[in-house]
């Protein structure tokens, strides 16, 4: 089964969409479709750019797809369930016990909380997931409401990473309408993720580099 496949399984739409309207009462910012794609495609991004066989690549875009299912369950420890609901769907569509074995390992370990890079699949989720920092994530349009969350997602008005031409550096590169939120602001709620960022491209054989506002901070 391809990941285009996976993207049109209506039990997994369901599952997503159910799950981020959870988050929706939490007053989390947007989990749903337009999150999950675009992790699959920047963990597609990160692999096939540095040369991994299309097979790896298409286990990473599953696993960015299939990462936030967990929510469903419960927001805390979302990757583990998250990771044990993937298992069972994996299974019963039929996929090789080796590329469960992938995806499950890499959903259970892309929070920061208790993650671990363990493999390159879990690396390119890692990066990608923790990226997509982002406007129209936020929900309420608020401005005068805003928590610190809102006001961080909402003042970043341009997101991008970048791998370099020499294979050896990652790069995300954020443009921060300090009208909004502060840079420290960013790093208050963001820093543990940063971290985690960085021993992800290490994995990789990557440095992980932070540029806001044209000016690197790590």
């Amino acid at each position: 089964m391809t990941y285009q496949e996976i993207v049109k399984n209506e039990t997994i739409r369901a599952y997503i969409q159910r799950a981020d309207e959870s988050l929706v009462a939490l007053g989390f910012t947007e989990h749903s479709f337009a999150h999950v794609t675009h992790v699959a495609q920047t963990a597609k991004y990160i692999l096939e750019t540095l040369g991994y066989d299309a097979h790896t690549v298409e286990l990473a875009q599953i696993a960015g797809y299939l990462h936030d299912i967990g929510n469903l369950v419960n927001r805390v420890e979302h990757s583990q369930s998250g990771a044990v609901m993937a298992f069972q769907i994996l299974t019963s569509l039929g996929f090789a016990a080796e590329d469960v074995a992938t995806i499950v390992t890499a959903i259970g370990n892309h929070d920061e909380g208790t993650g671990v890079p363990v493999n390159a699949v879990a690396a390119a989720l890692i990066l990608a997931d923790k990226a997509d920092v982002r406007r129209s994530r936020v929900r309420n349009q608020d401005t005068i409401t805003f928590d610190i969350h809102d006001r961080v997602n909402y003042s970043v008005s341009k997101s991008q990473m970048t791998i370099n031409e020499a294979h050896n550096a990652v790069k995300l590169e954020l443009t921060v309408d300090t009208n909004f939120g502060s840079v420290m602001d960013y790093f208050e709620i963001f820093m543990q993720r940063m971290i985690f960022c960085r021993k992800a491209a290490e994995k990789l054989g990557l440095q992980f580099k932070l540029v806001i506002n044209e000016q690197q901070l790590i």
